[in-house]
């Protein structure tokens, strides 16, 4: 099954990171793969000391802050986490930030489908806009839509909360 985690809406890497808590608690193997992100975020070390298997981007930048090296650099990165990620079974695969790292033309399509195409067991895809084929492959599909946000009042996101 492939399950889709999307839109402008805070909850996205949340969903999916509660549906691989709940895997772990039921023995399953779960990979996570966060892409354009660093690995500092709150739910990284608790996955890991429950057993997942994590990837993450350790020199990871905001996109529009990439310049042509940075881009490169991160095609290549992604490329080879995706890789690593899928040469171990599992029953859960979470390609956290898919969206947005396809959308940004920083990683193959073509090794995106076929890594999901092989996945043994259930794959997460998240991400702000999702390509046409990641919403028509989706068994499950969920929008997350923003209709306010702390932010929007200047208000910084909180340590164990929004990161």
């Amino acid at each position: 099954m492939i399950h889709l985690y999307w839109g402008d809406g805070k909850g996205k890497t949340t969903a999916a990171m509660g549906l691989a808590l709940r895997a772990l608690g039921h023995g399953l193997r779960v990979t996570v793969v966060q892409f354009l992100k660093d690995g500092s975020s709150g739910e990284i070390a608790p996955l890991r000391t429950l057993g997942a298997v994590v990837f993450t981007a350790p020199c990871a930048r905001f996109t529009w802050q990439m310049d042509e090296t940075d881009r490169l650099h991160t095609r290549a990165q992604a490329g080879e986490l995706l890789r690593r990620a899928t040469e171990r079974p599992c029953d859960l695969l979470i390609l956290d930030e898919a969206c947005g790292i396809c959308a940004a033309g920083l990683l193959d399509e073509t090794l995106l489908r076929q890594a999901i195409a092989a996945a043994q067991g259930d794959v997460v895809l998240t991400g702000r806009d999702p390509a046409a084929w990641m919403r028509q492959c989706a068994d499950y599909s969920t929008e997350l839509r923003a209709e306010r946000h702390p932010y929007d009042k200047g208000v910084a996101a909180r340590p164990g909360i929004e990161f």
